[in-house]
């Protein structure tokens, strides 16, 4: 898993933002991501721990010791595949989950804990700029007993639709925001 001793010779990056005078301006992420080189050091402090508890940590489940090592190892394309088999949308995940698995991090007890929320966003990043992550539309008919529509969907519904939609032959998804009580 990464380097043996990064955990102790590397500190923890943290992602950038742009200047808020520029942010006002715009509705484009304001996020700056990790480049290949820094992702490369964050993911070499991820140290064999044994028990990974960031993998339990994680709300979808992620194999994240096996993708930070892909990524010390500079296997992008393998690192994507890995965080594409637990989790159907990386792109979101990666910028809005709260990232419960970096505060079960090992290293968190008495350090920073490896930046697992910034790694897997390079990863995804990485995927749509290389061309490997492509929009999959569903295949579109013409048939009303093939339809099948779905009100209201959360995000574990919409990933279920996802990974189903070759057998449904139409999904139409329409999701609303419901405040809770």
């Amino acid at each position: 898993m990464g380097k043996i001793t990064g955990f102790m010779e590397f500190e923890r990056l943290e992602e950038g933002y742009r200047p808020v005078d520029e942010r006002v301006k715009h509705y484009k992420e304001f996020v700056i991501g990790l480049d290949e080189s820094q992702a490369k050091v964050q993911a070499a402090r991820c140290m064999d721990c044994g028990t990974p508890f960031c993998n339990s940590g994680c709300p979808v489940n992620n194999i994240i010791p096996d993708f930070n090592d892909l990524v010390f190892r500079q296997d992008w394309k393998q690192a994507l595949d890995t965080l594409h088999s637990t989790n159907n949308f990386p792109e979101f995940t990666g910028r809005i989950c709260p990232a419960p698995c970096e505060a079960a991090c090992t290293l968190n007890v008495n350090d920073d804990p490896v930046g697992i929320k910034s790694i897997e966003h390079a990863i995804i990043d990485r995927g749509w700029q290389e061309g490997w992550v492509v929009p999959q539309p569903a295949p579109v008919t013409r048939s009303p007993y093939l339809r099948r529509t779905i009100v209201w969907a959360d995000y574990c519904a919409m990933a279920f639709l996802i990974s189903r939609w070759k057998s449904i032959t139409l999904i139409a998804v329409w999701s609303r925001c419901r405040p809770k009580v």
